[in-house]
């Protein structure tokens, strides 16, 4: 199950997208659903009022627990909600139970956030794991894209996906965490580059090909939005070739960081090896 929430932890709405593109562009079918009072102030995730046949209908803050056919196969469960302002524990554990009612044994949350990176390169992503015996999120390196990131172990405050996936690690489900790191000087509309490569990753992560329909056009015109900005603005200009550099220093280090644990290893094996020839 994928699940995704609206607000701190959903810069540009890049993850909760994720969800709301699969539902859009498969057979998706609402499941479960939670609707409580306890968890939301209404006056921070207000109800929305529409009209409907001629008849107003008040939209409540709630979670919605979607069952989405990718192929005669595949299914993928996915759970999208505002995040809650009150009794996280109670709510996440709640979440859980559902998942256990539909025999779901692997959690993704998704999450996004602004960082100091420029759109001019991939979006930098990192795979997080949590460890239940030192209650800490585990960084696999090996899993983050190219490039600096702050989406790494660190402290801090945090959202409703750590502590989805440190509850759901510690009563038994498989929990992994992605987040994506969005230019802070592009924060107002919807960042589809983020989006897609969430998607991306996702389809790697479930070996699934999972269809981008126009999300590709949707990125192009988004970088392209972002570099007119850039051309009026020269000081903003300087800001990214400045964060360009700092990326493009962050990837080779990665990359000689890399081949210098895959020499370690294989030195490893030979002696390992040799000592078994004795």
């Amino acid at each position: 199950m994928i699940c995704a929430f609206e607000g701190w932890n959903d810069a540009c709405h890049a993850a909760t997208n994720v969800i709301h593109h699969l539902i859009s562009h498969y057979d998706a079918t609402e499941v479960r659903n939670i609707r409580s009072d306890a968890y939301y102030d209404y006056k921070s995730v207000r109800p929305v009022i529409c009209h409907m046949d001629g008849t107003a209908r008040i939209i409540w803050p709630e979670t919605s627990f979607y069952d989405i056919t990718i192929n005669p196969s595949t299914h993928i469960f996915a759970q999208i909600a505002p995040e809650p302002n009150y009794k996280w524990v109670e709510y996440v554990r709640r979440s859980l139970r559902i998942a256990d009612e539909l025999e779901i044994d692997e959690i993704i949350t998704l999450g996004s956030m602004f960082a100091d990176c420029p759109h001019t390169r991939p979006l930098p992503m990192d795979e997080l794991g949590f460890d239940p015996i030192h209650k800490v999120m585990d960084y696999d390196s090996s899993m983050r894209d190219y490039g600096p990131s702050g989406g790494c172990a660190c402290d801090g405050p945090v959202g409703i996906t750590t502590v989805y996936d440190a509850i759901g690690k510690e009563e038994g489900f498989d929990t992994t965490s992605l987040w994506i790191s969005i230019p802070q000087y592009l924060s107002g509309d919807d960042c589809a580059q983020a989006t897609l490569q969430m998607l991306r990753r996702l389809s790697d992560r479930i070996k699934v090909p999972l269809e981008e329909y126009d999300l590709p056009e949707k990125a192009a015109h988004w970088s392209a939005q972002a570099s007119v900005l850039l051309s009026c603005n020269d000081e903003l200009r300087e800001y990214v070739n400045l964060l360009e550099k700092q990326y493009d220093m962050g990837s080779q280090l990665q990359i000689l960081n890399e081949e210098s644990r895959g020499d370690r290893l294989a030195k490893e094996v030979e002696e390992y090896l040799e000592q078994l020839d004795k």
